[in-house]
């Protein structure tokens, strides 16, 4: 969501609380490109909260790195007016990502809502995250609303696919609404269903205010900005609210709806989407989850917080100016308040010095992390490889828990348990062959298999997190030519042959390059980083070996070869004994330079050695 502009202080005060029968909250849900901020685009249009003139293409992508990748990151709330039979109603808005990482954000704005339109691309069909985001919902007992969108497209198929999303949510093919965001046609239509079958939400207008913060951002010159949904009771301007969980107490200084710019009101009601300001500028006072009341009638109890994003994937983040190691802890306090996702801790590293540890949800939210952390707080970051949490048990029964390789214990290990992930693989069924051996040699297993239709198949792996976390989304692409969609779920973890492979240089250990692999993939591992590195760091006086070794046992070696000086120059004839004499003296600096000598890895070997830049994700280029 975007900061609150101080231009919305001369903006006009609407009035104090919406009835809740006058109000529909939904949000739209779908896979990645499938059209949901250009259906936003068209219903900013008709409701006429947007005019012409303002109006551009994806109006509710606010950040410049949503625009450039055509894709949203941060769902966003918008208040929109529709009369209906002569009654006016108030239609509360959130567009969702379509990503699987930003799946949280999604969860976030469903808790908020009392009805979704499910949106499918009608050249497109249902992909994994359509039925990920379709399972969301059902969660939430949200009412269904589905769409097929991109009619106007030469190859749409709105027949075959109305009969595949009426079969999936349970209706006929004939309540499937057809539309089109692009051209608009279909779309009132779609607000008409909206407020006829979405229902008004509940909630007690006498009780003590409770309302769920569902998301928040830092404003430089306005402080911490709360967005909330009134659940019960009502909240006004000045009076005095708390934070349930914290017990902090702050005064309402403004409080008001986004439509789709921030306009001040006297009040929010039960059911509204809304936000607060308080003035305050700590960023850990205000908790998405959290539930706020008034200070003079609290409520008893909180609406529950929600569940806690699990990071699926760990990278470690140092600037690269050691100097700057405040400034990114500072930087991730105020993300960390518009991204309730990450996770961070302190790490120190002999190579990179100090810097911090975050989880992530996936490869592109660590991609999207880290340039919003370059770009909003002008940072330059190294990020190392990412890796997953592993369970080491000991012969003596005691479990250490692995976030990185460094951390592996010596000696005798019992097992190894990493992390494991049930797939969802939608494909066309001419490679289902491709799929299922691409599966296999990531160590999958098959759990079952379904025709969605004729053409169409679902396919359904356990996979070991550690196995898609670097190039298995690409890898799927190319093989399915870009047709096959992924959605994954972790569901435990598993007993697997893993091994750590260190690299020695010139017989000492370098934790900064260790990682932990299967054992079958150890070798290949092992040749890929001493070749790397071979490359990487400049020749020295005397011989350097490479090795890469899984424990005492050495699996691969390459050889950085010495500068070696010309003796000889300065003899010009003369007899050979003399040109001997200096080769051995030479050769006797060298074997005793070769025992106290000391090998110096460059910053820019190390960070071109363990920069995941290789590795980034090339699936979200387009929404």
């Amino acid at each position: 969501m975007s900061p609150i502009p101080s231009a919305a202080l001369n903006q006009r005060i609407l009035p104090a609380a919406t009835p809740p029968e006058l109000l529909r909250n939904f949000c739209i849900i779908a896979h990645i490109d499938h059209g949901k901020s250009t259906l936003a685009d068209r219903m900013l249009q008709l409701t006429g909260v947007v005019d012409a003139r303002q109006m551009r293409a994806q109006y509710l992508d606010r950040m410049d790195i949503e625009r450039e990748r055509g894709i949203t990151i941060k769902s966003q709330a918008v208040r929109m007016p529709w009369e209906l039979d002569g009654t006016p109603f108030a239609l509360n808005m959130i567009d969702t990502p379509g990503h699987v990482d930003f799946t949280y954000e999604v969860s976030r704005s469903l808790a908020a809502c009392e009805g979704a339109v499910l949106l499918v691309d009608a050249a497109q069909g249902i992909e994994a995250q359509t039925l990920a985001n379709l399972y969301l919902a059902m969660e939430n007992d949200l009412t269904i609303v589905p769409v097929l969108n991109k009619i106007d497209l030469p190859a749409a198929q709105p027949e075959k696919y109305a009969e595949e999303l009426a079969k999936l949510v349970g209706c006929e093919p004939e309540e499937v609404l057809r539309v089109s965001g692009k051209t608009g046609a279909g779309v009132t239509e779609l607000l008409d269903r909206i407020v006829a079958t979405i229902p008004a939400p509940g909630g007690d207008p006498g009780a003590p205010a409770r309302a769920m913060i569902f998301d928040s951002v830092y404003d430089t010159y306005r402080g911490v900005v709360t967005y909330v949904r009134v659940k019960d009771g009502s909240l006004s301007p000045r009076e005095k609210i708390v934070m349930m969980s914290t017990r902090a107490t702050h005064e309402l200084l403004e409080i008001g709806v986004i439509s789709p710019e921030p306009v001040p009101t006297q009040g929010l009601g039960v059911g509204e989407v809304g936000y607060l300001i308080t003035g305050v500028k700590d960023v850990r006072q205000s908790r998405v989850g959290d539930t706020v009341t008034n200070a003079a009638k609290p409520a008893s109890e909180s609406l529950g917080a929600y569940q806690d994003p699990r990071p699926m994937v760990f990278s470690g983040l140092y600037p690269i100016d050691g100097s700057d190691y405040p400034v990114l802890r500072d930087a991730l306090d105020r993300l960390k308040l518009n991204d309730a996702a990450l996770n961070y801790e302190p790490e120190t590293s002999v190579a990179l010095g100090f810097g911090f540890r975050v989880g992530f949800l996936g490869l592109l939210h660590l991609e999207i992390v880290r340039e919003r952390l370059e770009r909003e707080f002008d940072l330059d970051l190294i990020s190392t490889a990412p890796n997953v949490v592993y369970e080491v048990t000991l012969e003596d029964r005691s479990v250490v828990t692995v976030t990185n390789p460094s951390e592996f214990p010596g000696g005798k290990i019992m097992e190894v348990r990493e992390p494991v992930v049930r797939a969802t693989i939608l494909c066309p069924s001419e490679f289902i062959g491709s799929v299922m051996e691409l599966c296999q040699a990531r160590r999958g297993d098959l759990l079952g298999m379904d025709y969605l239709s004729e053409d169409r198949v679902e396919m359904r792996y356990t996979l070991p997190l550690a196995e898609i976390v670097f190039d298995f989304f690409d890898q799927l692409k190319s093989k399915t030519r870009g047709y096959a969609s992924l959605d994954y779920e972790p569901v435990g973890e598993q007993a697997a042959d893993l091994v750590k492979v260190d690299i020695l240089l010139q017989g000492e250990q370098v934790d900064a390059f260790s990682s932990i692999v299967h054992k079958e993939k150890a070798y290949a591992y092992g040749v890929m980083m001493a070749g790397k590195l071979k490359d990487l760091i400049p020749r020295q006086q005397f011989e350097v070996p490479i090795q890469a070794a899984v424990g005492a046992r050495v699996i691969a070696r390459e050889t950085i070869r010495a500068i070696r000086k010309d003796v000889l120059a300065k003899c010009y004839g003369g007899d050979i004994t003399r040109k001997r004499k200096l080769l051995e003296k030479q050769k006797e600096g060298k074997k005793r330079m070769k025992t106290i000598g000391r090998v110096d890895v460059p910053q820019e070997a190390f960070i071109a050695a363990l920069s995941s830049d290789s590795a980034a994700p090339k699936d979200a280029k387009r929404k």
